[in-house]
């Protein structure tokens, strides 16, 4: 997992083109007149989910992860508290292959994430979006999806010259 603000962005291109190509629209676009739906970027490759909604008390939370995509979770307005777990420290639920969602139960730990600030979380981060700090406020939140390449895969594609590091 990752957390930082957006004018730092720049930082994380060499992630992947997926990453970099989630981060450049973040950075780009003005959210504040942005309708919430779904805005494609590279197709199903990656694209943005704009949300709008009112954070919610932890006991109406639950973990959840994925295996196709990654998310990049940017804070447009407001301000919530994220969930964050090791995946695999939970209590894994079915995998719903066409949601590309799995629930998890256990404990992790809760951070703020603030407007300008993102966090990229990888297929093996459980994650509990959208909670409140304290009284429920509305938030505006961009999820970008940015489908997961595997290590094997970028492996295939090194070279002595460009070795492959993941992180």
């Amino acid at each position: 997992m990752i957390i930082d603000q957006l004018q730092n962005a720049e930082q994380y291109y060499g992630l992947g083109t997926g990453i970099e190509a989630a981060l450049r629209y973040l950075q780009q676009t003005d959210f504040k007149d942005v309708a919430p739906e779904r805005y494609d970027i590279d197709g199903d490759r990656v694209y943005a989910m704009v949300q709008e909604y009112d954070a919610k008390p932890k006991a109406e939370g639950f973990w959840e992860a994925h295996r196709k995509y990654l998310d990049v979770q940017y804070v447009a307005a407001g301000v919530e508290h994220m969930g964050y777990a090791a995946a695999a420290t939970l209590q894994a639920g079915p995998y719903e292959e066409d949601k590309d969602f799995i629930k998890l139960e256990g404990d992790g730990e809760f951070f703020l994430l603030r407007e300008g600030y993102f966090c990229i979380l990888a297929p093996q981060d459980a994650h509990m979006p959208g909670m409140a700090v304290g009284q429920s406020a509305p938030v505006k939140k961009v999820v970008v999806k940015v489908e997961s390449v595997s290590y094997t895969h970028l492996r295939a594609h090194e070279t002595r010259h460009e070795l492959v590091c993941r992180l």
